[in-house]
């Protein structure tokens, strides 16, 4: 059983058409959540000019922009899925994703 065969299992995905729809919408949610990101911390004010002089300045703006670009990833996710046809697919995926990092009292 191939590597495909078991994410098609583990994912209960039907076939390797929906599969290849799943992986392109993962690749288009992690590129637009990226390119996103760098205008909206501009918009905020936050740029890495105004972390020079900071101690570890450049590494609190990666984190800062970590933390903006994770929110954005994941509303994407279901954006790009719904375009796809596969909502339910990353809406089930979302909730297991944000359950396993402590949200999970907001989808009982």
């Amino acid at each position: 059983m191939g590597y495909f065969n078991r994410l098609k299992d583990k994912w209960a995905v039907e076939s390797n058409l929906q599969l290849v729809i799943i992986f392109v919408v993962f690749a288009i949610t992690g590129s637009s959540s990226v390119k996103i990101a760098k205008p909206l911390l501009e918009l905020m004010g936050v740029e890495m000019s105004a972390f020079e002089n900071i101690f570890l300045g450049s590494v609190l703006y990666w984190i800062l922009r970590i933390l903006i670009v994770f929110p954005i990833y994941q509303i994407l996710l279901l954006f790009f899925g719904t375009i796809f046809f596969q909502f339910k697919f990353f809406w089930k995926f979302e909730k297991k994703i944000l359950s396993r990092m402590g949200f999970k009292r907001f989808f009982r």
